[in-house]
């Protein structure tokens, strides 16, 4: 998975697919029994997914743990290998179903009758797909890539610059809105300078003070790379955008603060219902949207949550009290309203009167994470522009 910021990708596109299986004895029949006319779930199984853009082969490695529960590990083969965690599993009656939560994805399927085969549908987004996996053999499994060799992190007494930086108008019928970091190369793409500012500072659009009009109306694209080897952190990459904004856009401002109307998260009366993330404590949070109100959140602190919240997401700023410390990973599915997602640009359809719809944003934050979100007018820190211009030549 690339070290993203945050990106935005139309509803119902597939960004990643993940499959795994398990295995239950039927009412009254031994596991061994299923075992041995050929249902024996552990093994290596693998099917292509036939999506618009392309094909992706999908391998499926199952095992069992110390305890003799079912483990199995996901591989998509043409986009990049890496495994995907699966969140639940049951195979009851040879139906197998799973759903893999930080895609928001669901599968169900059908074991044949000789158990080489298992023919289902995958779902993710409003178009379900087929899928069918057979068990591989030694001359029929694909090769699964190696993993890319991890890019070590920055130093972290680093104070890290672009060394060269590409700004150029993006082009007019270009989609959507992204900060990406690619291996040793930051990019961005359908920004403005009020974007960048925004990125750079943690702000939400009402705490910038001043500007003119084409500072949230001109939109480039960004490619850029910095002085000093290695992955940086957040703040880092925040620093460097920061003297990128000083040296080509000439950026004067000074700080402030002003009493706004904004909302305010804090951990709701249960305790929050995230997973904590230790892997990569100096990492690049993963903030991902796959859909109009489906979030998935990686390696990220509350405060990289509250800055998506305000920038891409609500009509005001977002101030984090839940005093969580730490790194988090979690799923969020709402339905939007009219009133969010003007920073990305986007008119949100009228809601869904399905009975299956996700919830508002304020009660799924509550009833998915465990954490609330309030309006109220606050103290909040403003930038106030004191110069600007537009961007110096490439």
């Amino acid at each position: 998975m690339k070290n993203c910021v945050w990106s935005r990708r139309q509803a119902g596109k597939i960004l990643l697919i993940g499959v795994v299986a398990c295995s239950l004895a039927a009412p009254g029949v031994p596991l061994h029994s299923q075992e041995s006319a050929g249902l024996k779930i552990e093994d290596t199984w693998q099917g292509t997914l036939h999506i618009p853009q392309r094909d992706l082969r999908i391998v499926l490695k199952v095992s069992r743990g110390d305890k003799g529960e079912l483990k199995a590990v996901n591989y998509s083969i043409d986009q990049g290998g890496q495994p995907l965690p699966v969140s639940s599993v049951s195979f009851q009656d040879k139906v197998l179903k799973f759903s893999i939560d930080m895609i928001d994805g669901k599968y169900e399927g059908t074991m044949s009758a000789d158990g080489k085969s298992i023919a289902g549908t995958w779902t993710q987004g409003p178009n379900p797909l087929p899928l069918t996996f057979v068990r591989a053999t030694p001359e029929t499994a694909w090769a699964i890539p190696e993993p890319p060799k991890p890019v070590p992190p920055m130093a972290a007494d680093a104070d890290p610059s672009f060394e060269v930086a590409t700004i150029k108008p993006s082009k007019p019928d270009q989609p959507g809105k992204a900060f990406v970091w690619r291996g040793a190369e930051f990019a961005t793409i359908n920004t403005t300078l009020a974007d960048l500012i925004k990125f750079a500072y943690g702000m939400h659009e009402k705490q910038l003070i001043g500007g003119p009009e084409w500072m949230g109306s001109t939109k480039f694209d960004i490619s850029a790379k910095p002085d000093t080897p290695g992955t940086p952190s957040a703040q880092q990459l925040k620093s460097m955008v920061q003297k990128l904004l000083a040296d080509r856009f000439q950026l004067k401002f000074h700080n402030d603060k002003k009493e706004l109307s904004a909302y305010v998260l804090s951990v709701a009366k249960n305790g929050p219902k995230m997973t904590q993330n230790t892997g990569n404590p100096n990492g690049l949070p993963g903030l991902f949207f796959r859909g109009l109100g489906v979030l998935t959140v990686t390696n990220a602190k509350m405060g990289d949550f509250t800055n998506l919240l305000q920038s891409a997401v609500l009509d005001r700023p977002v101030v984090d009290q839940t005093k969580l410390d730490g790194r988090w990973d979690f799923l969020l599915k709402w339905t939007p309203d009219e009133s969010q997602f003007g920073g990305m640009g986007i008119k949100v359809p009228p809601p869904s009167d399905a009975a299956d719809a996700p919830p508002p944003l304020f009660t799924a934050i509550q009833e998915q994470i465990g954490l609330k979100l309030e309006a109220e007018k606050t103290q909040v820190d403003v930038l106030v522009l004191d110069h600007v211009e537009q961007p110096s030549a490439n």
